[in-house]
């Protein structure tokens, strides 16, 4: 009889979990699609939050990139500005079809998270150069 409730508790929590885990990884999708929906609606500061952390990633990718293959120069600083510039402006012109009037105009959006994306693509880059060629 023991055995019984044991096992029976044991497939419930079991059923538990993985209904934990499914609806976590769904979750964690349709959080994920939300950045890509031009149907959602977003607010001033949750926008210019999505841009600086999209702008955080471009600067860590390109700066680990440049510092491992290895490039010098100031073109390379050119590139990674006209490449960040670039996707920000695709994200919230084409993919979210956002009115950038509303969320501050082009300016606004296009200068959010520049300078820290700018500093820790530098960092990364002087790092991984340094690190990997030296």
């Amino acid at each position: 009889m023991a055995k019984a409730r044991s096992s029976a508790k044991q497939s419930r929590a079991q059923a538990q979990a993985q209904q934990q885990n499914g609806g976590g990884g769904h979750a964690l999708s349709s959080k994920l699609a939300r950045y890509l929906d031009p149907e959602a609606s977003w607010d001033k500061d949750q926008l210019l939050d999505a841009v600086h952390w999209i702008r955080q990633v471009v600067g860590l990718i390109c700066g680990l990139l440049w510092g491992a293959i290895p490039l010098v120069g100031a073109v390379w600083i050119a590139l990674f500005m006209a490449i960040s510039t670039g996707i920000i402006y695709w994200y919230y012109a084409y993919a979210l079809k956002v009115d950038e009037e509303e969320y501050g105009g082009h300016g606004a959006l296009l200068q959010e998270g520049l300078f820290a994306s700018f500093t820790l693509f530098l960092l990364s880059w002087t790092l991984i150069y340094s690190l990997a060629h030296f």
